[in-house]
Parts: C-alpha cells; sequence; structure tokens
C-alpha cells in the first residue's frame, strides 16, 4: 500500500473534496483522483462518494480514515527518527497573521527553510482565523488572547497591549481616563470586538462604538496615526510611532490583560520535529527582542 495514496485520502477527507486536497498537497486535482482510484481498487470498497460539491466518506471510508492517520503519523515519526541530527525533509504548512508575519515571522522562516534545503515551507499570510485541520496546516503563528480550543499552544513571546491615539485627536476630544469614558469616543476595530482592561486585579470589559473598520492591525495603526480615534494595538506595530511621538499611549491605568504569541498545532501526541524546530527558533526570536531597548 503506497503512503502517499494514503496520505492523499487522509488529506480529501480532511478537507472535504478533491480540489482543496490538490491545493493543500499542491498537485493537480488528477493526480489526487488517480491515487484515490489506486488506493480503493486495492481495498476493494469504496471509501468516498464523489460530487459536483465535494467528497463524503463512506461508512467504510470513516474507519478506515482514523487508521490512515495514525499510520501517516507514526511514518513520518520514523523518517523523523532515521534523519541525521538536526536535518529536516518533506512539507511545513503554517499559518501566520499578515499583521505581524511577513515582518515578524518571514525571517524566521527563510532562515528555517535556509538551514534545512530538503524543507518544503509553504505560508498562509491573513488576519482571518484559519481552521487547521479543516485546512491542511502544521501549525499556526497567533497573537492576543487565545479562544478555548482543542488545538495544543506554545507560547513563543509575551505581547503587551496598549490604547493609543494621535496628539490631534487628543486635543480635540481628550483623553478617556477610565474603560467607561470609551464609549464617547471613537475607536478603530477590526469588527465587534469587546476590549478589556484592568482594574486591579479585576477585568472590565468595554465594547467600543467606531466608523473606521479593517481587519489588519497596520491599517488601523495609520487610520490612528491620521487621527480618527483611538486603537486597542499591541505594542509591537505601536512602539515606533510612540516613541516618535506620532501615537501617544493613553489610560495607562487600565492597561489590557498580558498577552501573547503562539504556536498552535493540532492535537496529537507528539508535535512533528519541524514544528518543535519552528518554535524554538520563534521563542529565540522573541527573547531577543523583548531584550532590545
Amino acid at each position: 500500500m503506497d503512503i502517499e495514496e494514503l496520505q492523499t485520502f487522509v488529506e480529501v477527507a480532511d478537507a472535504g473534496g478533491v480540489s482543496r486536497a490538490a491545493l493543500r498537497l499542491g498537485v493537480s486535482k488528477s493526480i489526487v483522483s488517480r491515487r484515490l482510484a489506486r488506493l480503493e481498487a486495492e481495498l476493494g470498497v469504496q471509501l468516498m462518494t464523489r460530487s459536483t460539491r465535494g467528497a463524503a466518506l463512506t461508512e467504510a471510508g470513516t474507519t478506515f480514515r482514523d487508521h490512515a492517520a495514525r499510520v501517516c503519523a507514526e511514518i513520518e515519526m520514523a523518517r523523523e527518527a532515521i534523519l541525521p541530527a538536526g536535518e529536516l525533509r518533506g512539507r511545513l504548512r503554517v499559518a501566520a497573521p499578515i499583521t505581524f508575519g511577513p515582518t515578524h515571522f518571514a525571517p524566521i522562516l527563510a532562515e528555517m527553510a535556509r538551514r534545512h534545503p530538503g524543507l518544503s515551507i509553504q505560508t498562509c499570510y491573513s488576519d482571518r482565523f484559519v481552521d487547521l485541520i479543516a485546512e491542511g496546516y502544521d501549525c499556526a503563528i497567533r497573537i492576543g488572547h487565545l479562544q478555548d480550543s482543542s488545538l495544543i499552544a506554545r507560547c513563543i513571546g509575551p505581547i503587551l497591549g496598549m490604547l493609543v491615539a494621535s496628539p490631534a485627536y487628543i486635543e480635540v476630544h481628550g483623553s478617556p481616563e477610565t474603560p467607561e469614558e470609551l464609549v464617547t469616543h471613537q475607536a478603530l476595530m477590526q469588527g465587534t470586538e469587546s476590549w478589556p482592561f484592568m482594574d486591579g486585579e479585576k477585568v472590565i470589559t468595554v465594547h467600543p462604538q467606531g466608523r473606521f473598520k479593517a481587519d489588519n492591525g497596520v491599517a488601523l495603526v495609520s487610520a490612528a496615526v491620521a487621527g480618527l480615534g483611538i486603537a486597542y494595538l499591541p505594542d509591537w506595530i505601536t512602539h515606533e510611532h510612540v516613541a516618535s511621538g506620532a501615537l501617544i499611549q493613553i489610560m495607562p491605568r487600565h492597561p489590557p490583560p498580558p498577552a501573547g504569541a503562539y504556536v498552535v498545532r493540532p492535537p496529537g501526541q507528539h508535535p512533528a520535529r519541524k514544528i518543535r524546530v519552528l518554535t524554538e527558533l520563534l521563542i529565540e526570536y522573541c527573547d531577543q527582542a523583548a531584550r532590545r531597548p
């Protein structure tokens, strides 16, 4: 039984269709279809039903998918075990935020590719929430407060949030002193999110309002510098503007709760070595960044 056929079947089962699986695997749809056909012919059973809307597992396919996934994982671990010390091969698919990804994390991924010529790295930069399992990613780098989920997370560094506005905005509208006062101000937001703040040991949650929204933190920084309102952003993208005086930190007595940068991966007993190596590189980078003046 061909391991590529097993891996392809698992990808199609998890992606819910041949087209999406082909995209995840980086091969043509015809190759995926041929691999599935050969596997079904060898097993003598139909694993999936195909339609114009995608592919669905048969009862036999549902049973076989879990076994096939375990076999693929075991083979991947075996391959890692016999590689020369420190060498990485195969493919690593990473989802990273576009707000920090190209500037902060892309150099780390490039360095990892340089060190490991046998490793293929594919990165998706987007601030949308990526479903790692459904979309076939090995891991993701996420910023902020993690939502409860079945994913396994490891913190790679702290993220300090702050409330900022331009001197021009503050001159016209004033500076709020308490979270409750924010409701009278223009907030620069990604959507309809809530903003948590610390009041001693207690967390106060505010639901701000505003007319300028963007799904990217860099865009919100630009809006804040332009004097359009108050932004709630990580210090990673505001510190240069605060240092130059283009933005001013406001309401320092009520800071956002501590947050972090994380590597998250689907649940499993052992993370692949490539994920462990990436995580350690990111921890090293974040540690160096924290020590910079």
